[in-house]
């Protein structure tokens, strides 16, 4: 088959909209990943509490067509569903003809891929990111999710999960498939080194700062700790309401002159940030492959992170360290280390690993590939 240019349909469970404008960013990348050789239609339904009326948009968004679909609310489940499906219907025909679907976040309108491929015969690859998945979050699935999944995983051409250990996970659960993971994304032209003067140790987390998953508290903990060891040092805080936790740094008596805290900033931003940073610290309770560590790598920026989830699957020894999650006592020395240790990697030699593994040429081939596959098989 020749490699032409397609046309693809991102269909997506989690998308970035005015609702939640973060939510599913990394699906966002992938799809502009994908537009530098393809044509991109990307859809989205999602509820709007303040719309008295089904609303549709169309914006061009770095090359990708974006349809999204706001939703009145109602209090009806099953009303809500019959909308969804109408919308999404609605969107599709909406998009024109399409050669593939790529479906992000299987569940639940994956529902929709299959209705498409068996009575439009279109073919269709599955993105997935969901934490979810993992144990022992996975205990808390539904077994209408369950009894979904296993059907729309055994009927995609190819399962993609950022990570091999959200593969087995997925496995484990019964989901069958033709699994080929494909990493998260970033953008190595934005996310690069520069070189900044400065004497102080900078240390910086960037998340959702959600507690449970995050663990926010155990940062802090080791930062009020930290204190008595060094004192020429800066911890930048940013994400959702950090101010949230402007009780329990009070409780701790970090130093103001230590912290700072940073609401919410565009994706971006976060560069600028990331590449005045000596430390990423995420340490978090779960995880797949949080886009954060690789856009560190391509500012030549060490990590020191929990090993949870798939993240040691793509993290060169030299590149910081992993630690047990909830381990405080392996964080506090892990950022002693490192600020007294030389450095054994160049900036450069960390950008060019996140260029060869992530940057957009790369995952673009990577998804070209499984698209001219699941054409062929089609086909014969």
């Amino acid at each position: 088959m020749t490699k032409k240019k397609l046309h693809i349909l991102f269909l997506n469970s989690w998308y970035p909209s005015k609702v939640f404008p973060n939510n599913g960013d990394f699906i966002q990348r992938h799809a502009e990943a994908v537009a530098t050789k393809h044509r991109v239609t990307a859809i989205h339904v999602i509820t709007d509490e303040s719309a008295t009326k089904n609303i549709t948009t169309e914006n061009n968004i770095n090359d990708v067509r974006t349809l999204i679909t706001y939703i009145r609310p109602t209090s009806s489940t099953v009303g809500k569903q019959i909308q969804f499906f109408r919308a999404y219907k609605d969107l599709i025909h909406i998009s024109g003809s399409f050669d593939i679907v790529h479906l992000n976040r299987l569940f639940p309108v994956g529902i929709i891929a299959i209705w498409l491929k068996i009575f439009h015969s279109i073919p269709f690859i599955i993105s997935e990111h969901f934490t979810g998945y993992l144990k022992p979050l996975s205990n808390k699935l539904s077994k209408t999710e369950i009894y979904f999944a296993k059907s729309i995983t055994k009927q995609a051409c190819f399962v993609c999960p950022v990570s091999q250990n959200l593969a087995k996970s997925m496995q484990n659960l019964g989901f069958e498939g033709k699994y080929h993971p494909v990493a998260n994304i970033v953008n190595s032209d934005i996310f690069k080194p520069k070189s900044i003067k400065k004497k102080t140790l900078t240390l910086i987390h960037i998340s959702n700062l959600k507690n449970d998953h995050k663990n926010i508290d155990g940062i802090l903990n080791v930062i009020a700790k930290l204190q008595h060891h060094i004192t020429d040092f800066i911890f930048y805080l940013i994400g959702d309401n950090p101010f949230q936790y402007q009780i329990l740094i009070d409780s701790l008596q970090i130093n103001p002159d230590r912290i700072q805290l940073i609401d919410q900033i565009p994706h971006q931003k976060v560069p600028f940030y990331l590449q005045r940073a000596d430390i990423l610290i995420l340490f978090s309770n779960y995880e797949n492959l949080p886009c954060v560590i690789l856009e560190a790598f391509a500012c030549g920026t060490k990590v020191i992170s929990s090993d949870v989830g798939g993240i040691k699957e793509f993290f060169p020894k030299n590149f910081g360290k992993l630690i047990p999650p909830k381990d405080e006592n392996q964080l506090l020395k892990s950022i002693l280390k490192i600020q007294s240790s030389k450095a054994s990697v160049t900036k450069t030699e960390m950008h060019k690993y996140a260029t060869n593994n992530f940057s957009t040429e790369i995952i673009c081939n990577n998804f070209s590939e499984l698209y001219y596959k699941s054409l062929i098989n089609k086909n014969s």
